[in-house]
Formats: C-alpha cells, structure tokens, sequence
C-alpha cells in the first residue's frame, strides 16, 4: 500500500486571515508532504507496506512511527479547523466540556494554557480517555493519543511550522487565532 496526501477539507486561502494560504502551502504542501513520501520510502519491502495508518502507529517505532504519526496527526488538525469554525463548543461535546471544566471558557483557559506550555514541539488535544471524561492531552514530537487508547476530538498543532510564517513564533497568537477556526462539527463526530 502506498500512502498518499489527503486533500484539505477546504481551499487553501479558506482559513485567512488567521491562517494563511503561504502557511498551508508550507505547512501542508511540504511538511505534511514530507510525513507521506519518507512513509512511503520506509514502509517500502516491509511488514508495514500492507498496513493501514493505525495499524502502523500502533506497531511501530522510530522513523516509521514518527511518520506515519505525523501523517495521522496532521490529517486531524486539518479536519480540527473550519472556515465557518469558531465560538463555542457545540452539542454533546459541549455538554462534556460544562460537566468536566463548569464553563467552555474555563474549558478554553486550560486548554490554551496546556498549549502554550507544552514544551517544544508536539500537539495539543481535546480527548475522550477510557473513563469516558474529556482531558487535555499535550503529546510531544510525533506522539498521539490513539496509543494511549484516547479518543482524540480536536488538536492545534505546536510545531513551530505550523505558525512560524504567519505569527513569527508568538504561539500565544497562534491558539488564540485557532479559537477562531477550531471545528466543533469535527469534534463532535468524533464521539
């Protein structure tokens, strides 16, 4: 099996003025891109070439591991945003989120709090653990949650590269931007 990029969920430009069409043809277009062709050129000859994405992150490790993550990992935080994202969180999500946190926007300051925090390079989640609760996850490097048996709902990415170009490496204004995108229909068919 071959890996291929997935197309983005909406047009590049789609996400300005919070997100740029420079950084997504960085971030997508090269970096992403490179998650798949390095996949592909590892998985090549091996146990890993007839295995799905999950099945690969879940039995692998190293090079293999840290691409095909990214891949996975990437592909989510496109499906996170939405052009016509934003605001408050919506149905059972947003039901989940009063129950755990008392307010989205108490739900908001942990969350944008755990990203900016999250040392390095890595992602930040919104999850569903194995109790049935919501927590947020920070992972670092290629990690996921989908290792540790959560249930991911959304995730911003913390790589540098995800707001180098548009937010000259001010992270802060990069989670307050991705507020303004954040996909609650995604997170909520992720339940």
């Amino acid at each position: 099996m071959s890996f291929t990029l997935p197309e983005l969920p909406y047009a590049k430009m789609a996400l300005a003025p919070h997100m740029s069409e420079e950084t997504l043809n960085y971030h997508y277009g090269k970096h992403h891109n490179a998650y798949v062709t390095n996949l592909n050129n590892l998985i090549k000859e091996t146990k890993f070439e007839k295995m799905t994405l999950e099945e690969i992150i879940l039995s692998s490790e190293g090079p293999v591991f840290n691409n095909a993550a990214q891949i996975w990992n990437h592909t989510f935080f496109w499906n996170s945003l939405s052009p016509n994202g934003g605001g408050e969180a919506t149905g059972k999500v947003a039901e989940l989120i009063t129950k755990k946190w008392g307010s989205f926007e108490a739900f908001k300051e942990a969350f944008t709090k755990s990203a900016v925090s999250n040392f390095g390079a890595g992602w930040t989640w919104l999850a569903l653990n194995k109790a049935g609760e919501l927590e947020v996850v920070n992972t670092s490097n290629a990690q996921t949650p989908i290792t540790t048996g959560h249930k991911p709902l959304i995730t911003v990415d913390i790589w540098e590269h995800a707001y180098y170009i548009d937010y000259r490496n001010e992270r802060p204004k990069f989670i307050n931007a991705f507020w303004a995108l954040v996909n609650w229909d995604f997170a909520n068919k992720n339940l």
